[in-house]
């Protein structure tokens, strides 16, 4: 049994293909279009997806698209009219488009697909799911529990913003909705739009930022915007925001609450910011935390999932880990709107079909989140060759030996290797890749490579035998959304001086063996690298540690800031040559910057629109 699941008109729009209950493929369609959060109707995932499967669209089941948009629709309308007359701007910015096409997104989806087949049976394999059911289903039934409650925040659905389910075997019943005005994801949106970043893209920009501050509106937070309950729900105080009718976030209430006008974008980043940074996220964490210590409480389950845009706010994750709650966590890795897409297809496959769940006993469904296209090394050559680049091609063992050295020469390196990662994080498929002992690597990377703020930090690759001696943690983290500290014998001691210095001077300041993924508060965004899953990315960072004595490596998406991930060879090598990446491992074949052609030399930093 074959489904399609499809997510799109919002925000990364994606596609997934289950075959009887197994994930066969998935993948965003900003990587096949190059537009960063593209929402577009996924034609090219979907085609993709297909391909992968080796089947027609007239093979598949069902398709099932992610929400419903008339529920959607109510909740628009009723928000306007409990609000009315305010808002009235909005309402005339928003109705237009919804009655031309959202509102009609069955027939729009019947016409999209007509392109793949004419004769598809609309009327009854065509399904809806809800957008947290789709959420829930994508963590649950991809995890490798038996039994978990399935924890799911983000902005707004149709009318949730939180939820829980209850996943056993094959069934997963929703028990539990916080709904929209009241969102733990709007209200960090509302401190990423006020700190100058934009919304839907720029939350992990705060993440990042606030090591650097101090939670001095912590207080404020719970005083004036939200009431916490024991049991974790909550409400926000609407006084205070704007996006439910008006054009921004925020409003000039809310600015004055905290000191100020909202920055604007590429502004320079005060103290103030990153106080404000590190305030919205010591408040998320708590209304996170009492949330996860209740549910463990009242259901007695061991197991816990989380989906939905919040669950990438990795800090908390680590902090629901440490928290000890639950015995154990798994994250979806692609926990926002993309994700929706195969939760449509596993939600339709067990829930609507009621197909049995079959558990492998050990890892879960997620295949490590490779996911994606790969390409053949003969495509690779011909692909390069066509682009004009000058390559050697090495064995499978060398391009491990020889990436390696390059590493522990202090180059920067570009990674293509295998299927493309699903969801919005490298793992070792299309990554960017550096030396972490290396004091100067973060600055490097960030500056010349990824062009992108100078505190942003980077995430380790460490083999999942070695997390242990390196950072303080226990058990696996393979999709990067766990941040743990660096283990205390690798830490760096400091002076006086250094304890003295604020938000963005503490940036230059070695605190480890590893500094180049050592954050400011000592953490790490931890990644484990099993051979299961990616047994070149295992060899790479093996030889790697044979070379040097150290099993970590500096991992950031192969991209530059505001570019989507790279996915074809010719993505890869446009963006090596625009860039000051030193090499590129691609397959088998290995390109050296000094051998390029300098008339292909492009510039990258100033390409794409900043995200």
């Amino acid at each position: 049994m074959k489904i399609l699941g499809v997510s799109a008109f919002y925000h990364d729009s994606a596609a997934a293909l289950i075959d009887d209950g197994k994930i066969v493929a998935a993948a965003q369609e900003e990587r096949f279009t190059r537009v960063k959060h593209d929402s577009a109707f996924p034609e090219n995932a979907v085609r993709y997806c297909l391909e992968q499967a080796g089947c027609e669209l007239s093979e598949v089941d069902n398709v099932v698209f992610y929400d419903k948009p008339f529920l959607k629709f109510e909740r628009l309308l009723e928000t306007y009219l409990s609000f009315a007359p305010r808002g009235f701007k909005s309402f005339k910015m928003a109705i237009p488009l919804w009655l031309r096409e959202k509102l009609f997104q069955k027939d729009l989806l019947r016409k999209e697909f007509k392109n793949f087949s004419e004769d598809f049976d609309w009327e009854n394999k065509l399904l809806f799911a809800e957008h947290h059911q789709s959420h829930a289903a994508s963590a649950f039934f991809a995890s490798p529990f038996e039994e978990a409650v399935v924890l799911t925040m983000d902005g707004v659905g149709e009318w949730a913003t939180t939820s829980v389910g209850i996943g056993r075997g094959g069934s997963l019943d929703m028990v539990k909705e916080i709904h929209f005005p009241h969102s733990i994801g709007l209200l960090y949106s509302a401190f990423t739009y006020y700190t100058g970043f934009k919304v839907n893209s720029g939350e992990y920009k705060v993440m990042g930022l606030a090591p650097y501050g101090e939670p001095r509106y912590a207080d404020l937070i719970f005083e004036h915007l939200v009431d916490l309950k024991p049991d974790g729900s909550f409400r926000l105080n609407q006084d205070y925001f704007d996006y439910c009718t008006g054009l921004r976030m925020t409003n000039d209430k809310f600015a004055e609450l905290f000191g100020g006008p909202a920055r604007t974008p590429e502004e320079e980043l005060t103290q103030r910011h990153m106080d404000l940074a590190a305030s919205v996220q010591a408040a998320v964490e708590k209304i996170v935390l009492t949330l996860t210590e209740s549910l463990a409480k009242e259901t007695g389950i061991e197991n816990l999932c989380l989906a939905g845009g919040v669950a990438l706010n990795c800090v908390a994750n680590g902090k629901v880990q440490r928290q000890g709650a639950f015995k154990n966590l798994w994250v979806q890795p692609a926990a926002g709107d993309a994700g929706g897409a195969l939760g449509a297809a596993l939600a339709a496959h067990h829930i609507y079909k009621q197909q049995p769940r079959h558990l492998n006993g050990a890892m879960d469904a997620m295949k490590g989140s490779y996911l994606g296209p790969e390409y053949e090394q003969d495509d690779i050559e011909a692909r390069l060759k066509a682009a004009g680049a000058r390559f050697e091609v090495v064995s499978n063992e060398e391009i491990a030996k020889k990436t390696a050295r390059a590493l522990a020469d202090g180059e920067a390196v570009g990674w293509f290797q295998g299927r493309m990662e699903f969801g919005p994080r490298a793992l070792g498929g299309r990554s960017i890749l550096g030396d972490p002992r290396s004091p100067e690597m973060q600055r490097t990377l960030n500056l010349k490579v990824k062009y992108r703020e100078s505190f942003r930090p980077f995430a380790p690759s460490v083999l999942r035998e070695d997390v242990e001696q390196w950072f303080e943690h226990k058990g696996d983290s393979p999709y990067m959304l766990i941040v743990a500290d660096v283990a205390k014998h690798i830490r760096k001691s400091m002076t006086a001086e250094e304890e003295a210095l604020f938000g963005i001077e503490k940036l230059n300041v070695p605190r480890s063996d590893i500094p180049a993924i050592t954050h400011v508060d000592y953490s790490a965004r931890i990644q484990t690298v099993h051979e299961e899953t990616n047994p070149r990315y295992h060899a790479l960072i093996s030889e790697f540690k044979a070379l040097t004595g150290c099993p970590v490596v500096v991992n950031t998406s192969f991209n530059v800031r505001g570019e989507p991930i790279v996915s074809t060879p010719e993505d890869a090598f446009r963006c090596f040559m625009g860039t000051e990446l030193d090499v590129l491992s691609i397959g088998n074949c290995m390109l050296r910057k000094p051998d390029q052609d300098p008339a292909l030399k492009l510039d990258y930093k100033n390409a794409f629109e900043l995200d």
